[in-house]
This record gives structure tokens, sequence and C-alpha cells, in this order.
């Protein structure tokens, strides 16, 4: 080994390439790291500034970061196009500087144009930084926080006199999936449920693919979301209401449950899964939909949007 060159262990050749890293960065400045995720209620990383206008400051770049876009972002030409023809509410079109312009992102700029929609160009590694790199083709849309209602005072507005006896609520025990939900709040609408109560964990939250499923009806129909499933159902029933739970073995027809022509609670269980134990022992009465027997059960969303239409005629 020749005199004068640093060797392993040496603080020579080692030192110099740890120079500029800086401090080991908090858990909590990880997007990799659980602690991250924690920092919302949802899950999903956001842009500390609170402005939303520029790149979250917690954003580090790491080989086992996951890559994909929040909750609140909808990313790709397509996937824009379609939430832009769809209604969904927007915060603000981010585009990157000189992307090639094809057909849809045209027609993109000119509906935001049309729109008066809040338009960012900004570069792709900072588009990329925003998406969590996703595969954004140039363009993303960001969409507003959803606004929750709170669980309990949805079940004090839809018993005002006017409407006491109409009183229709949609509980989901354990929805996770986004087409599902805003399938559900559909329906709803549709059918004349003045609300649908989703649990705050474990669950479907209102993202680009609910409220696109929902077709726009999530803007007209309230959405709570109560910590404690159950106990919301506990404090229904004390408020009046009967709770029908909605199970492929359930005792009564859903045409003909006792107590779905006044103020009703209907309970849709999980994909699969279906109600929870709690949920069943809690339920006034568990109903089904009759189906042959070369079907095994029914879609979440198709069934409770069957359910509501047998509700809404056994009230007619």
């Amino acid at each position: 080994m020749s005199k004068g060159k640093n060797t392993a262990g040496s603080g020579g050749r080692i030192r110099k390439s740890l120079e500029g890293r800086g401090p080991t960065p908090k858990a909590e400045d990880r997007v990799y790291h659980k602690a991250y995720r924690a920092k919302t209620a949802d899950g999903h990383p956001r842009d500390r500034r609170g402005d939303g206008a520029g790149p979250s400051r917690t954003t580090r770049s790491s080989k086992s970061a996951p890559t994909g876009a929040g909750a609140e972002w909808v990313v790709g030409r397509n996937p824009v196009l379609e939430a832009l023809r769809a209604g969904l509410p927007v915060r603000a079109l981010y585009a990157v500087e000189g992307a090639d312009r094809d057909s849809r992102l045209r027609e993109i700029f000119a509906h935001a144009a049309e729109h008066s929609m809040p338009m960012l160009a900004i570069t792709r590694p900072e588009l990329d930084k925003l998406t969590g790199g996703a595969v954004h083709q140039g363009v993303a849309l960001r969409l507003p926080g959803f606004e929750y209602a709170d669980a309990d005072e949805l079940l004090a507005d839809a018993l005002v006199a006017e409407t006491a006896g109409d009183a229709l609520l949609v509980a989901l025990d354990g929805i996770t999936d986004p087409h599902n939900l805003g399938a559900i709040i559909r329906s709803g609408a549709a059918f004349g449920a003045h609300g649908v109560v989703i649990p705050s964990r474990r669950s479907a939250t209102m993202t680009a693919a609910a409220w696109k499923a929902s077709a726009g009806a999530a803007a007209r129909l309230p959405v709570a979301k109560t910590g404690n499933l159950n106990q919301f159902v506990e404090r229904a029933q004390r408020a009046g209401y009967v709770v029908v739970g909605l199970t492929g073995d359930g005792t009564v027809d859903i045409a003909d449950a006792p107590g779905v022509t006044g103020p009703t609670v209907l309970v849709v269980g999980a994909e699969g899964d279906g109600l929870g134990r709690l949920m069943r022992d809690r339920c006034d009465v568990l109903a089904s939909i009759p189906i042959g027997s070369a079907v095994e059960s029914l879609n979440a969303s198709v069934a409770a949007a069957i359910a509501l239409y047998e509700v809404a005629r056994a009230r007619a």
C-alpha cells in the first residue's frame, strides 16, 4: 500500500462521500415512513405550506418511497379530461411547461379557460414531486379537500318536522372501494336518502374515484364521518330510527322490512365480508334481497341501490 492514500475507515474517502447529505430527516419528514402518512387523517401526504401552490417541502426522493398521487390528485391526460367532463370540483390545474399538446391537452386547456379554472405552469420535476412520482403525462388536477358533514347533526337534520317520517340515512360498514362509495351516494340521492355515513377508519373516502362514481351527487348529498359506526347506530336508535342491516341471510325481504316507512338507517356491509358481527347484533332487523340460486351475492353498490329503491317504493 502506497503511503499517503486514504483507506476505508481512515475518514478520508468515506467522509468525503458523505459530505453535503446533511442531518438525517425526522421520521415524519420521510415520505416512506408511517409517521409521515399519519400526519393527515386520511393517510395521504399533503403540502405542509397549506397553500397548495408548490411542491411539498417534506418530499424527499427515495428508492423505497411509494409512487402514486394522493387522494386529492387526478393525473394523466385521459383521467384529467374525464374528471373535467364529469364536473369534479377542481382546486387547480397543473401543466408542465412545454408539454407536447395533443387533442386531449388542448381540450383540457380550453375547458379550464372556459370555466375560469386556476392553471399553473410548472416544471416536470416539480409535478413529479407533487404527484408522488405518478405517471402524469404533463398534466394533473388537484381537488379541494372534501368537507364531511357531522354525523350527529345529520341525524338531527333528517328528523326536522316536515321530513320526520321520510328520514333515511345510509351507513356503510367497511366499504373500501371508492367506486362503490360513489355509486351508493348516487343511488342515495336518487331514492331520497338524506345522507351517507362512513366510519373514519377502514373505509373508502371521498377520493377522485368516488367523486366521479357519484356523478356529481356528492355535491348534493351530505357525506358524514363518524369515529365509531356501531355507536352512531345506537344513537340513531335512541333518536327514533329503525336500523335495517342488509345481508344475504337476512330474515325478511327488504321490501317487507318493518319500520322502513319511518325514520330508517340502512346499513350496507363491506364487500365480501358483509356486516360485522357487532353491527349485525346492533341492527333492529336483518333484511335481504332475493336473488337466483346461481348467483351467490350482489356487488355492494348494486345491493344498496336495490334496497334503496325498495324502501322508496314502500314509502310511496
